[in-house]
C-alpha cells in the first residue's frame, strides 16, 4: 500500500464487535480521524493514489456502518465526509466512466446499506457528458424493470427503495438540467406537503433562479401552520436575508404574525433593531394569546423580569417551567415575592414518587431557606421543610435527598 493509504485505511477497518454502542461510537471518532487526514492529504497527494485510498476508504465506511450500532451517527457521518469527498477526488484522478457509471449503479441499487444517496450533480464533473448519458441510459433501464406503481396505494410494492431511488436520481437530474418545469414536477409533486414546497425551493436556489425560489418558499411558508410551514419560514427567512436584505425586516414582521411566539417575537425585535419601538405594542399584542410565550419573551429576550412578573399574573401563567425560570430571574427583584412560586412547585413536584423529582424538591427547599434566611418569611420556610419531613416519611429517598441539602430535621 501507499504511505496514504497505510495512514488512512487501518483506521477505519476492524474486526471488533461494533454492535455495542459504546464500541461504535469510538471505532466511529477514529473513522473521523482517518478522513481528516485523507482531506488533508488529497490536494497534495497524486489523483490515483488520492483516488483508490478514497474508493477503498468508502468502501470499508459502508461494510462497518452495515454491522455497527450508530446510534449516534457518529459512522454515518464518517461516511458522509467520504461521500463527499469521493466525486471530487474522481473527477481529479480522471476515472474512467467505464468504471465510475457501473459504481454509481451498483451502490445505489445493490448495495450493502441503503441509508445513503449518491449525488448525480456532484458526480455530472466527474462523468462529463458522456458518462452522464450513460448514467441516464442505466436508469432508464431499470426503470423498465420495475414498470408503473401500483394503482392502489395500499398493496405492497416489491420495488418501493428502487422506485425511491430512481425519484432521487430524477430530483438531481432536474437540478443538472437546470430544468424549471422539471425541477417542479420532481420536487413540488402534487404540492400537497409543505416540505416538498421547501424542496422546490432549494432546488430553484441551487440552480441560481432565486426569484422562483422566493416564491416557493413563501408557498411554503404560506401552507398551512404545521411544522413544515414554519421550518420552510426560517429558510425564507435567509432567502430574503441573503438576497432582498431590504425586506428582511418585512418578512420576519410576518412570519411572527403567523407564528406568534417567544422565539418569533425575539426575531422580529432582532431585526427591527432601533426601531423596536414601533413594533412593541403589537408583538405584546400578539403574543398574549400564551402566558407562556409571553413570560420567555421577556425574560429571554428584554431580559426584564419585572414585566414578565406582571404578565405572568395578568395572563394566568399555568406552566410550571415557566414559573421556574421565572422566579429564579425575579428573586433578584423581590426574593420573598417567589416563596409562594417555590412552595407550589415542590408541591407539584411530589406528587411524583421519582428521584429526579426528589433532588429538585430538595435543592428547590434549599434555595428557599436561602431566600428567607434572617426575614419574617424564614419561621414559614421552615415549618414547610418539617410539615414535609412528615407528610413525606416513608420515603426514605427524598429523606436522604432533603439531608443531602442540609434540610433540617
Amino acid at each position: 500500500m501507499s504511505d496514504l493509504a497505510d495512514a488512512v485505511l487501518p483506521l477505519l477497518r476492524t474486526r471488533a464487535d461494533l454492535h455495542r454502542w459504546s464500541s461504535a461510537n469510538a471505532h466511529g471518532r477514529q473513522m473521523h480521524d482517518a478522513v481528516d487526514r485523507l482531506e488533508a492529504a488529497v490536494p497534495d497527494a497524486d489523483p490515483h493514489d488520492a483516488w483508490t485510498v478514497t474508493h477503498k476508504a468508502l468502501a470499508s465506511a459502508v461494510t462497518i456502518i452495515a454491522r455497527a450500532d450508530d446510534s449516534s451517527g457518529i459512522i454515518g457521518d464518517a461516511c458522509r465526509r467520504l461521500l463527499d469527498l469521493h466525486p471530487r477526488v474522481a473527477q481529479a484522478a480522471s476515472v474512467p466512466v467505464s468504471t465510475l457509471v457501473p459504481w454509481l449503479i451498483r451502490f445505489q441499487f445493490e448495495g450493502e446499506v441503503d441509508y445513503f444517496e449518491l449525488d448525480p450533480v456532484a458526480y455530472a464533473p466527474a462523468l462529463g457528458e458522456l458518462g452522464t448519458a450513460r448514467y441516464r441510459a442505466a436508469l432508464a433501464e431499470i426503470r423498465a424493470t420495475v414498470g408503473p406503481p401500483p394503482d392502489v396505494a395500499s398493496w405492497p410494492d416489491p420495488h418501493r427503495r428502487i422506485r425511491w431511488v430512481l425519484e432521487w436520481n430524477d430530483r438531481r437530474l432536474a437540478v443538472l438540467d437546470r430544468d424549471v418545469e422539471g425541477i417542479v414536477r420532481t420536487h413540488a409533486r402534487d404540492q400537497r406537503v409543505a416540505a416538498w414546497l421547501q424542496d422546490t425551493a432549494e432546488a430553484m436556489e441551487e440552480i441560481g433562479r432565486i426569484d422562483l425560489a422566493l416564491d416557493w418558499a413563501r408557498r411554503a411558508v404560506d401552507h398551512d401552520h404545521g411544522h413544515q410551514s414554519l421550518t420552510a419560514s426560517r429558510y425564507w427567512l435567509g432567502l430574503i436575508t441573503r438576497h432582498r436584505p431590504e425586506e428582511t425586516l418585512e418578512a420576519v414582521r410576518y412570519v411572527f404574525h403567523r407564528w406568534p411566539t417567544a422565539s418569533t417575537a425575539a426575531a422580529l425585535r432582532e431585526a427591527a433593531g432601533a426601531t423596536w419601538s414601533r413594533y412593541e405594542a403589537e408583538t405584546f399584542a400578539a403574543l398574549a394569546t400564551s402566558a407562556a410565550e409571553s413570560v420567555s419573551f421577556c425574560l429571554n429576550s428584554l431580559a426584564d423580569p419585572v414585566r414578565a412578573w406582571k404578565l405572568a399574573e395578568e395572563l394566568g401563567l399555568t406552566d410550571s417551567s415557566g414559573w421556574s425560570a421565572l422566579a429564579a430571574a425575579y428573586e433578584t427583584v423581590d426574593p420573598l415575592a417567589v416563596l409562594p412560586v417555590h412552595r407550589r412547585l415542590v408541591t407539584e413536584v411530589l406528587t411524583e414518587t421519582d428521584a429526579r423529582q426528589y433532588r429538585e424538591a430538595a435543592r428547590r427547599l434549599a434555595r428557599m431557606r436561602r431566600l428567607a434566611a434572617g426575614t419574617v418569611e424564614a419561621a414559614a420556610v421552615e415549618e414547610f421543610v418539617a410539615e414535609l419531613r412528615v407528610t413525606h416519611r416513608r420515603r426514605p429517598r427524598l429523606q436522604q435527598e432533603f439531608d443531602r441539602v442540609g434540610l433540617p430535621r
